[in-house]
């Protein structure tokens, strides 16, 4: 469910018309409900009631700090990638002890900044990374608490750039050398191995490749238990897929998640953490375009919005379904007709839909693609020199813009020239 519903004839965020926004911002324009991020969040709070749990919020999945704070007022902590992660999640006013790091490359800089604010958690991703962390500790005098990460070698039956716990991904250390990478562990200084991660991909709507994982966690955990090891985290990463197309068949609910997790772990007496990101974020964002013109083509109608693949990428990159929609509500029994809805960015590959049917649109309509909360805005850019796409929240009958769209001018200035290209040119 999302707060994104047709009244009086127009599709609103919450209690706002989507038109206002556009007359306000302009577009397109990112647009995210603070009513369908809060349900989200306590949906997880509901699955996992009754088990000592964590819910740290995958920042990447949409990384703005409204969005950050807000979670963070909820009662969420932050799962982070990067040192700018890790600095978002500390603006938005969540305390080192609840950002856990994750990521198979980071850098002795980003491993010492996460020492110095406290994080809660190292998902360790390698042994190279597990010496890295030691003397980089023990040279503060400092004990990093560890997670390793296992790849359990199971197919999250997702796309195919999204798959992550595959022997043949490049995350984690293979189950079968596990025991040997903790015992390693438990000899260096400056580390504390408090737990087990596991993560095996992103967008899954299939709990059966959970349950492997979760049950080969379980295994191993015993293993490490009777080895000496104080395992007293079990952090299962997050990955749980949502409905992209309305009228497929819906993903397992947190709910079914939780019972799963209850019955392949919750016997083990751990924390059990979670990184759930998509499932939040992504059905609480809209992104608001506008209609440029209606061409006609060979054999092919396009419509060609102000929006672009620079500004939602996932259906170039991923060929991702997304449902578009006008603000305007149709009429019921409205005649439609079968369109591509196209980018304006000069390559072939700026295509959000091919053969969609679609009531008619003409130009100035506006429309909102459903589902772009999570992987929209974090992954936008300024290709073909479009300035980023701005964001707003709303909450009920009140919007702000929490990103600002920068100029053209705001833009170019971000470039120098250097002093002996300096003359003006001709």
């Amino acid at each position: 469910m999302d707060h994104f519903l047709y009244r009086d004839g127009t599709l609103h965020a919450e209690d706002v018309p989507l038109p206002e926004i556009a007359r306000a911002v302009g577009t397109p324009v990112y647009v995210y409900s603070a009513a369908t991020l809060t349900r989200h969040y306590r949906l997880f709070e509901e699955a996992l009631s009754g088990l000592p749990n964590g819910i740290f919020y995958a920042v990447k999945a949409n990384s703005n700090l409204a969005v950050l704070r807000l979670l963070a007022r909820l009662g969420a902590g932050m799962d982070t990638v990067s040192a700018g992660e890790i600095m978002r999640a500390l603006r938005a006013g969540v305390p080192g002890a609840r950002i856990v790091f994750s990521g198979v490359g980071k850098t002795a800089e980003e491993l010492a900044l996460a020492l110095d604010v406290g994080i809660r958690q190292f998902n360790v991703e390698s042994e190279p990374e597990l010496e890295l962390l030691s003397r980089i500790a023990a040279a503060r005098g400092r004990r990093a608490p560890v997670a390793i990460r296992v790849n359990p070698d199971v197919d999250a039956r997702t796309h195919a750039k999204i798959a992550t716990g595959k022997a043949e991904n490049k995350f984690g250390i293979p189950l079968s050398r596990a025991c040997e990478v903790y015992a390693r562990a438990a000899a260096l200084p400056g580390i504390e191995a408090v737990g087990v991660d596991v993560h095996i991909g992103s967008q899954l709507t299939d709990l059966a490749p959970f349950e492997l994982a979760f049950r080969r966690v379980a295994e191993l955990t015993r293993r490490l238990r009777a080895e000496g090891h104080d395992i007293r985290r079990l952090d299962l990463g997050g990955g749980l897929g949502i409905p992209y197309a309305r009228d497929n068949a819906p993903p397992p609910l947190p709910f079914d998640y939780g019972a799963l997790i209850r019955r392949t772990v919750g016997d083990l007496g751990c924390e059990i953490d979670i990184e759930p990101g998509r499932l939040i974020a992504g059905n609480a964002g809209i992104l608001l375009a506008r209609v440029i013109r209606v061409k006609q083509g060979e054999g092919r109608r396009f419509v060609i919005l102000d929006a672009a693949m620079n500004d939602l990428i996932r259906p170039a990159l991923y060929d991702a379904h997304h449902d578009i929609v006008p603000v305007a509500e149709p009429a019921p029994g409205a005649a439609g007709e079968i369109v591509d809805i196209v980018g304006p960015v000069c390559e072939t590959g700026d295509t959000f839909a091919r053969a969609r049917p679609m009531p008619p649109l003409a130009e100035g309509d506006l429309v909102a693609f459903r589902t772009a909360g999570a992987y929209g805005a974090v992954m936008a850019s300024e290709y073909n020199s479009r300035p980023l796409v701005p964001e707003v929240l709303v909450h009920g009958d009140q919007f702000d813009v929490v990103r600002a769209r920068p100029s053209i001018e705001e833009m170019l200035d971000r470039d120098t020239i250097p002093g002996w290209l300096a003359e003006s040119a001709g």
